[in-house]
């Protein structure tokens, strides 16, 4: 028993000095923050999902565009097709009652709508995106970081048995087996992460396939009154 309590994890911080421990805690807060990321993501990804089938249904469903464009100022957009919708009405709405009266109104209907709603899209496709880099940068440094904190333990496993003067394989097996777990748990934190990340862009991928899909429809309906067959499916 007292022999299996003289390595492992708890031995490892025993044995760590202030550059172990500052490597353990790196790790601890990247792992901290990918996984507060991944379950908000995830959480903001099923409300927003469900929140644009029921809005999609209702907005096609409408008897006509007002009562549709009348229906979006009632409740907050949370959904970026909602968002969408909602900017592209107002944008509509304000060339036809003001005109051009500015440089970045400045053309027909039809082209200041094309910029609003490109501009929309835009900014609901960088909304999505926020957080991807921290589980990009998580993913791709702390296997590193672990392979760092592995390295620095060698090292002083080394230059403490030389200082003993032990050399025998059970004095070097334990001190090196117990710096391979900050390998270890590197890539504990960095697999979470990278699944995360290509979840999450795959998703964001599709989404802004179909947002772009609504827009064009959205389009045809604000510019000529009719939808087109594919808005109603």
């Amino acid at each position: 028993m007292e022999a299996s309590q003289a390595y492992g994890f708890a031995a490892l911080l025993a044995q760590s000095d202030a550059v172990g421990r500052s490597t353990l805690a790196v790790l601890l807060a990247m792992s901290l923050a990918s996984w507060y990321l991944i379950v908000r993501k995830l959480l903001h990804a099923i409300a927003v999902g469900r929140g644009a089938r029921r809005f999609l249904r209702e907005f096609w469903a409408a008897p006509s565009l007002d009562v549709a464009a009348a229906s979006l100022g009632k409740v907050p957009a949370e959904d970026p097709f909602s968002a969408l919708a909602a900017h592209a009405v107002r944008a509509a709405k304000h060339h036809a009652e003001h005109g051009a009266t500015r440089l970045d109104e400045a053309g027909s209907a039809h082209e200041f709508l094309t910029r609003a709603m490109r501009s929309e899209i835009a900014a609901q496709t960088m909304r999505a995106e926020s957080g991807l880099a921290v589980l990009a940068s998580v993913g791709a440094t702390s296997p590193f970081v672990g392979l760092f904190g592995t390295v620095w333990g060698v090292y002083n496993a080394l230059v403490n048995i030389g200082m003993t003067g032990q050399g025998t394989l059970d004095k070097v097996a334990g001190p090196v087996g117990e710096s391979l777990i900050m390998t270890a748990l590197g890539l504990a934190v960095a697999i979470p992460a990278v699944l995360a990340y290509n979840g999450f862009a795959r998703r964001n991928r599709l989404v802004g396939a179909e947002l772009d899909a609504f827009a064009h429809d959205l389009f045809a309906l604000l510019t000529t009154g009719a939808p087109l067959k594919s808005g109603g499916r």
